[in-house]
């Protein structure tokens, strides 16, 4: 099933649903402790932090726990920092989008600013800049990006 498909299949639960199938896509899910493309120590999906135990195998329950706790930490930022109403597929894009880049960076994002400005398809346009890691473009970024655009516009 595609990301399009997996989104349809969930949008009727509302955009936390959305947004972790999202996350759940993109971010996919390693066992083991490794080091991101920007050399960031991680484990299960996506999750970074001191409580990461190298070499240690993480159980699927242990890294949908993290997931849980680091998204619950990410929609109480992003609901506190969007001061503008916006539906479910835009809300979700948000959540995702924040998950991955964190909320410190969101909340200085120009994305942001736009969006609260009340410019969303500007905002949803600001996503798609943000395909850097280590300084470099990554392919799997672009990919991310664009279906979290194509979301927040509605378009997914």
């Amino acid at each position: 099933m595609n990301l399009k498909q997996k989104v349809t299949a969930v949008a009727s639960a509302g955009a936390v649903s959305i947004a972790l199938t999202v996350i759940g896509y993109f971010e996919g899910v390693r066992y083991e402790p490794y080091r991101d493309v920007a050399g960031i120590l991680t484990v299960c999906y996506g999750h970074t932090g001191n409580d990461i135990i190298q070499g240690k195998t993480y159980t699927q329950q242990e890294c949908d726990e993290l997931l849980q706790k680091d998204f619950i930490r990410t929609q109480q930022q992003v609901d506190i920092l969007v001061k503008v109403p916006v539906d479910d597929k835009t809300k979700a894009s948000l959540y995702s989008f924040a998950f991955n880049v964190g909320t410190t960076a969101f909340a200085r994002s120009t994305l942001l600013k736009k969006l609260n400005a009340g410019d969303q398809n500007g905002a949803c346009e600001e996503m798609k800049r943000w395909v850097y890691a280590g300084g470099k473009v990554w392919r799997g970024l672009v990919s991310r990006r664009e279906a979290e655009s194509a979301l927040c516009n509605g378009s997914l």
